[in-house]
């Protein structure tokens, strides 16, 4: 019965944590069951809510103990509701030099909440596409990491600049 009270109150300051995000105009996440297939590609479709204003976007990334490098590559594909697509090769950093994981979060799964575009402006009106798979390769190999082990989740997020 502990352990269900302990799950519960988790729950609640998850959503009051979340629900207190003010600058938030999307955040998903999907599971990658297992290990992340260099085939699979993870979507999110959104609707912005305007075309005039500037958004900060970011790819959010959980991982766990069995991820095995100190960065991550990803193809990031933007598709824009009228047919236009931008696809970006991007590195991120996951770990201090001593292989202490980077990001937020206990026990051993890691939040990182990794930039992908600053300012930018969602000027077309419709469905956006944007597509995220991982392209990881291990030093002095062509081939790159078939199932990449210890991502859990993948995410995209869209929040209103900050006006600090």
């Amino acid at each position: 019965m502990q352990n269900s009270s302990a799950i519960l109150v988790l729950l609640g300051l998850f959503f009051v944590m979340t629900s207190c995000d003010s600058n938030q105009m999307f955040d998903a996440y999907k599971s990658v069951p297992g290990s992340w297939n260099k085939e699979q590609v993870v979507e999110f479709n959104f609707t912005p809510p305007d075309t005039t204003n500037a958004y900060n976007l970011f790819i959010n990334v959980r991982n766990d103990d069995a991820y095995k490098y100190s960065n991550l590559f990803l193809i990031v594909g933007m598709e824009f509701p009228h047919g236009k697509t931008i696809t970006d090769t991007l590195e991120y950093k996951m770990a201090k030099p001593n292989g202490e994981f980077l990001g937020e979060g206990f026990n051993s799964i890691k939040e990182n909440k990794l930039w992908y575009k600053e300012g930018f402006i969602l000027n077309e009106s419709g469905t956006y596409t944007v597509s995220i798979q991982q392209a990881m390769r291990e030093s002095g190999k062509v081939n790159g990491v078939t199932n990449l082990e210890g991502i859990t989740d993948v995410g995209f997020r869209i929040e209103k600049p900050s006006t600090h």
